[in-house]
């Protein structure tokens, strides 16, 4: 039997990414241990799904477990206010 569910309201905390003008916001949101920064400037975050890379405009949010992940910034706008 198929049934529908509602998620449940969650608080997040989250940093958008504006390439390169508040990396240092995005180091102590996220800290040093959970960003990859390759020699040709990419930022990567270390998530539960593994290495993801965070494009300029991207939001990066903290989990409710306190793990860090990107999100497109059409995502974040439909799923948060």
């Amino acid at each position: 039997m198929i049934r529908k569910y509602v998620k449940k309201p969650v608080v997040i905390e989250a940093v958008r990414f504006n390439d390169w003008d508040n990396i240092d916001d995005i180091i102590d949101f996220c800290g040093i241990d959970n960003i990859l920064i390759t020699e040709n400037n990419e930022v990567y975050l270390k998530t539960l799904e593994g290495n993801m890379r965070v494009n300029n405009g991207d939001y990066v949010i903290k989990g409710i477990k306190g793990e860090f992940y990107p999100c497109k910034p059409d995502i974040f706008e439909v799923t948060y206010r």
